[in-house]
Parts: structure tokens; C-alpha cells; sequence
């Protein structure tokens, strides 16, 4: 029988791949019958990612993925960088086997940037943050992060990251190397390269103080363009209507799990 845990997990992933984008709603009957469980059982689990921070509910909208403000964007940033950097900081060895298993992952990574699937993709450049806090033997840590970087992918979602998948992948191997080599200190350093360049590639537009930023940056009048448009670009508006995005927050469950 599918557990509360198995859902959460599952929704987890599904955050960390891209799959749920910030805002998507999270039906309680919707995932009763994906999961083939009762209400209660999906009650439970929608409950312990409110804990976690990865979804909240409403009275009126029912349970849906969080989505980030500008202030908790850079909380989970510092969260990470203190965890992760403390994490390295009080290693004093690292096993052959740990090392093989990071290496591992990152054979997965790599092959993932060079393919097309972007939910693993994305998946595994997330979960490598876990994966080295189980290998450094702190599973609590792993946990954590599991949800933080659960969180800071909903924010890379919400606030268009720009960050090139392959430049992550080469910095996790670069800090690999450095632990097995047994240098903590450059190993520290580069996680704390590797957390700025992630967050620096956020578009933070509402870092000016300006709510009507990004809205009064769409409506400047363009460039040489007449206030009024002529019956020639009018019909074009009706002839070639903008494309739609792909990514739609309401997207059913069902076709993301």
C-alpha cells in the first residue's frame, strides 16, 4: 500500500525535476486516485511537506507548491551555504567508497547534460548536494538539503535561472576532486563558488524595490512605434498570436509523477 512518505517522496522528485513548477496545485482527490490511496493517506503527506516547506495550503485554493519570495530565495541560499560549507568544512577523510559513489553520480550527471531529458537533468545536478552530504556520512544533513534544494529549484523556476547545466556539472566535479584529495579547504571554497554562481544566474527583477518593474518594463512604449497601431499590425496580432509556454503550473498531476 502507497504510504504518506512514498507521496512525498514522489512529489519531491517531481519538484526537483522540474515537474511541478511554483503554484501548481495539488489536488487531494487527484492524487488519491494517481496513488490509489485514501484522502487521509494524502492529507498526511501534503501535511509533512507543509513542514518542510515545500508546499502550503489555503482555505480557498486548496494545497499548492510554494512559490518563493525574493526574501526566502536568499534565506535558502545562505541556509545552503552554511550546511554545505560546514558540511565539507568538518570533514577530515573521506572513503574510497564515497568517493566511487560521487564519481558515480557524477557519470550520471554528465551523460544527463549531454542528453535531452531535462527533468533528470535537473534532478541530478540537484541531487548531487544530497548525495555528497551521504557520502561525507551525515544522512540528517542529507535530508535537509534534500528539501532545500528542493526549495531552490522552485526558485531557479520562479526567478528564470540562466545558469548553464554543464558549468554546474564541471563545478561538482571540481570540488569532487578536491575531496579526494583530501584538500578541505579548497574543496569548502569551491562549494561556496558553486552557490553564488547558482544563485547569481537568478533574475531577481524585484531586487529594485519596484513591484511594477517587470509590468512597466513590458508596457514601455517601444522604440520609434507609433502610439496607435495601423490596420496592418493589428491584423498581425490576429494572424500570428504568441506562442504559449510549455510549462503550465495547473498541468495535471497525472502526466507529471
Amino acid at each position: 500500500m502507497t504510504s504518506a512518505t512514498d507521496i512525498s517522496n514522489r512529489i519531491i522528485e517531481a519538484v526537483m525535476a522540474q515537474k511541478l513548477a511554483p503554484g501548481a496545485r495539488l489536488g487531494e482527490q487527484q492524487l488519491a486516485m494517481l496513488f490509489d490511496c485514501s484522502r487521509t493517506i494524502v492529507r498526511e503527506a501534503l501535511t509533512q511537506l507543509a513542514a518542510r516547506g515545500i508546499v502550503t495550503v489555503s482555505s480557498r485554493r486548496g494545497w499548492y507548491v510554494i512559490e518563493p519570495s525574493l526574501s526566502e530565495a536568499r534565506e535558502a541560499f545562505e541556509a545552503r551555504r552554511v550546511i554545505e560549507m560546514g558540511l565539507i568544512r568538518c570533514t577530515t577523510s573521506v572513503s574510497k567508497a564515497a568517493i566511487k559513489q560521487l564519481k558515480a553520480h557524477l557519470a550520471k550527471e554528465k551523460a544527463a547534460v549531454k542528453g535531452e531529458d531535462v527533468g533528470l537533468r535537473s534532478f541530478l545536478l540537484g541531487d548531487f548536494h544530497v548525495c555528497l552530504a551521504e557520502c561525507l556520512g551525515n544522512s540528517l544533513l542529507a535530508d535537509t538539503l534534500r528539501d532545500f534544494t528542493a526549495r531552490t529549484t522552485l526558485i531557479a523556476m520562479l526567478y528564470q535561472s540562466s545558469h548553464d547545466a554543464a558549468h554546474s556539472c564541471a563545478e561538482h566535479v571540481e570540488i569532487v576532486a578536491a575531496l579526494e584529495q583530501g584538500d578541505w579547504a579548497r574543496a569548502e571554497q569551491l562549494m561556496q563558488v558553486h552557490i553564488g554562481h547558482v544563485q547569481a544566474a537568478l533574475k531577481l527583477e524585484s531586487a529594485s524595490g519596484d513591484p511594477l518593474a517587470e509590468l512597466r518594463h513590458a508596457l514601455k512604449p517601444l522604440s520609434g512605434a507609433s502610439a496607435t497601431p495601423s490596420p496592418t499590425s493589428a491584423q498581425d496580432l490576429h494572424t500570428s498570436p504568441p506562442k504559449k509556454s510549455s510549462k503550465d503550473a495547473s498541468t495535471y498531476l497525472g502526466a507529471l509523477l
